[in-house]
């Protein structure tokens, strides 16, 4: 799953990166290096510009609530836990289908965090002598540096409650789209860490190539086998693991600290 990532780029860097046509400056975020559920976070989308007399899509920046709502919902207790969308499910589950079908977005984040539980460990906590077992976090990110664009869903919710002209009368919100974890061998890996993807944790953020950006972004693209297979995993090898602080753990703790990379797992965390 991905349960919590960091997004530290710059609107302005954002814009250009993804040709993004529409960007409101109100809408500005600060740089976060410790994105966790219910949070604001950036989306790349494309739909028509409100009150607009052209009805073309335009691809946009926004800002939206990470933690879908569905627009059926009778309210918005529960997003928390809807931040992640199995990408194998996603045209099927009530959900999910109807973002899936047409409100399509990109996430882009530097890398997103994971914990491991060292076995020895795991092997106290089934034995029962510890009830809250210590982990390491690591950080996954694209090895060359450049932006983790994860495919995610947005979806709109009204808040009956109420009036139309309130301005929280509607609520924009989004969700990540998780697959497989890579087996392969990490090209970097501390040498007491995991040696895959998949040993730090069996999924991941499904993470869009820049050749599938154009056609996950089209609302009017609804071929469903066509859009099933823009969520192939992405080819090994793209991406680098490596031990950062625990500090990243408590959701309080933000800056650009957290992405410090360590020589191997903190001291009484040793994988």
């Amino acid at each position: 799953m991905c349960g919590r990532y960091a997004a530290s780029r710059r609107p302005e860097d954002l814009v250009g990166i993804f040709d993004v046509q529409k960007w409101e400056p109100e809408e500005t975020l600060a740089p976060d290096w410790n994105v966790a559920p219910t949070k604001e976070v950036y989306a790349i989308l494309e739909r028509p510009l409100k009150d607009a007399a052209d009805p073309r899509p335009v691809r946009q920046l926004r800002a939206l609530k990470w933690g879908l709502v569905p627009s059926w919902a009778k309210s918005p207790e529960g997003a928390a836990r809807m931040i992640n969308a199995r990408a194998e499910t996603v045209h099927e589950k009530p959900s999910f289908r109807g973002p899936f079908a047409s409100r399509r977005c990109i996430l882009p984040a530097d890398g997103y965090y994971e914990w491991v539980t060292a076995p020895e460990e795991r092997e106290l906590e089934e034995q029962g002598k510890r009830k809250r077992p210590r982990k390491q976090p690591y950080f996954v990110t694209p090895a060359d540096g450049s932006v983790f664009a994860m495919a995610g869903l947005y979806e709109f919710w009204r808040d009956r409650t109420l009036p139309d002209d309130h301005p929280l009368a509607w609520w924009a919100t989004c969700t990540v789209l998780t697959t497989e974890a890579e087996r392969a061998p990490l090209g970097v890996a501390p040498a007491e860490g995991p040696g895959s993807l998949a040993e730090i944790h069996p999924r991941m953020p499904l993470m869009l190539t820049p050749d599938r950006w154009d056609a996950w972004l089209d609302p009017s693209a609804t071929d469903k086998e066509r859009l099933k297979g823009l969520l192939a995993p992405p080819p090994e090898g793209l991406m680098r693991a490596y031990a950062v602080t625990t500090a990243v753990s408590n959701v309080r703790n933000n800056g650009p600290e957290l992405l410090a990379e360590l020589s191997g797992p903190e001291e009484g965390t040793l994988f």
